[in-house]
């Protein structure tokens, strides 16, 4: 071979080794906030997403934060730098799409879900809430519940006491509860367990009805029936821990376990934190209920993940979301997890009581959303409603809570863009 042939030949080897290794090295960055007792769901995720595609190398960019809180303010400065993840966590409805889809920062993903027949699989009210401006925004991997109250039953029969089903019932219990010793009986956390509370106390107040109106612009935040959720709120808050900012949402579950407390708001991850991490049984070691008032209600959240424009590694990113919307994905991630799956073909065999439980009512419940977990106000709104919580908590005045609330809402145009809530699933 002439002295120009090997010189070829070297040259294509090389190129061949380049291509080689490229393919080697493909990486896929997961940008979450799923970490300590949620990190055995995700990392049976990227499990079977590795196996499925031993060549990727798998980045798991984990911000810690109880309900992302953190998360969105990184997600924030490397999506305004240019710099966005492969796939993100967000909360399906106006936390991605009155943010990044209006900002034009997220890829349409209609084809995907028209080519894995997700539009039959998921429930018309979720894809409602996944779309807007014409397209499908992001892939959603559970379906969870914000208004349960949790409990351990050995203890109320104890102390003499059932699950209130109002918050008026709620507000005797209490009372009874602290003549009995126990002093600061509906455990609380840190500051976004508060606003996750108020939602419930707001639900159970106004009915599914007026929820809904509050986010469509139908019920003004001044109107007395929405001031009257106030008042309420400070009667419930009267009954919390006084150290609750100090605490984080598992540790203020851990004192309803131990007994210094007896209920509990908090969403169904808390079943996952129950049974995956402390190996408690459903119906024994921990008891449920829907929050005070809201029976017949399911007030709906679900964690889903998007594909930014400018992706690093589309390719791999649209095969983690491939793996997120499939039946395999959802059934090994969410019993895990302590959620459902947003599809309507799980297979519930392999879900424990609770969530069997959360299946059937998400099925024949009234659905609404969550205003703390993104989906039924855009973060313009919802960042700010710290700041209500704050006016309340400070001087436990309702009117100006309410007004400070109309305010906020006018000025992010509340209602004009916003749907109301999902509808039926």
């Amino acid at each position: 071979m002439n002295r120009r042939g090997s010189l070829l030949l070297a040259v294509a080897a090389a190129a061949l080794f380049a291509a080689s290794n490229a393919r080697a090295q493909e990486k896929l960055e997961i940008f979450s906030w799923w970490a300590g007792d949620e990190g055995p769901a995700l990392k049976a995720l990227i499990d079977l997403y590795s196996a499925q595609n031993p060549k990727v190398q798998v980045i798991n960019s984990t911000v810690t934060g109880g309900s992302g809180v953190n998360a969105r303010a990184v997600l924030k400065t490397r999506m305004l730098g240019g710099d966005p993840p492969d796939s993100f966590q967000v909360h399906a409805g106006q936390e991605l799409i009155g943010t990044w889809v209006v900002a034009n920062r997220m890829e349409d993903l209609s084809g995907l879900f028209k080519s894995e027949g997700w539009n039959q699989v998921f429930p018309p009210g979720l894809l409602g809430l996944l779309s807007a401006r014409g397209g499908v925004w992001s892939v959603p991997v559970n379906i969870h519940r914000s208004n349960v109250m949790w409990y351990v039953p050995a203890n109320l029969k104890k102390w003499g006491v059932t699950p209130p089903k109002t918050w008026d019932e709620f507000l005797v219990t209490c009372k009874t509860l602290q003549q009995k010793g126990v002093q600061h009986p509906l455990a609380l956390g840190e500051n976004w367990t508060t606003v996750h509370l108020w939602e419930s106390v707001a639900l159970g107040v106004l009915g599914p009805d007026d929820w809904a109106g509050l986010w469509s612009g139908k019920l003004k935040f001044t109107d007395p029936k929405a001031v009257a959720v106030w008042n309420t709120f400070g009667k419930v808050l009267a009954c919390t821990n006084p150290d609750a900012s100090g605490l984080s949402w598992q540790q203020a579950t851990d004192r309803v376990l131990k007994g210094g407390a007896a209920f509990n708001v908090m969403g169904d991850w808390a079943a996952g934190y129950m049974t995956t991490t402390l190996k408690l049984k459903p119906g024994e070691g921990f008891g449920w209920a829907p929050s005070p008032g809201t029976s017949g209600v399911f007030m709906m959240l679900s964690d889903s993940f998007g594909l930014p424009k400018g992706a690093k590694h589309r390719d791999a990113a649209m095969k983690w979301l491939k793996l997120l919307g499939s039946k395999e994905g959802q059934d090994t991630f969410n019993p895990l997890k302590g959620s459902i799956a947003a599809r309507l073909d799980s297979d519930l065999t392999k879900y424990n009581a609770y969530l069997q439980s959360a299946a059937k009512d998400w099925k024949s419940n009234k659905v609404v959303g969550s205003l703390a977990h993104g989906a039924v106000a855009p973060e313009s709104f919802s960042s700010q409603f710290g700041t209500v919580m704050e006016i309340f908590t400070s001087g436990n005045n309702a009117q100006a809570a309410a007004s400070a609330a109309q305010a906020i809402a006018d000025q992010v145009g509340l209602g004009a863009a916003t749907p109301a809530a999902p509808g039926r699933g």
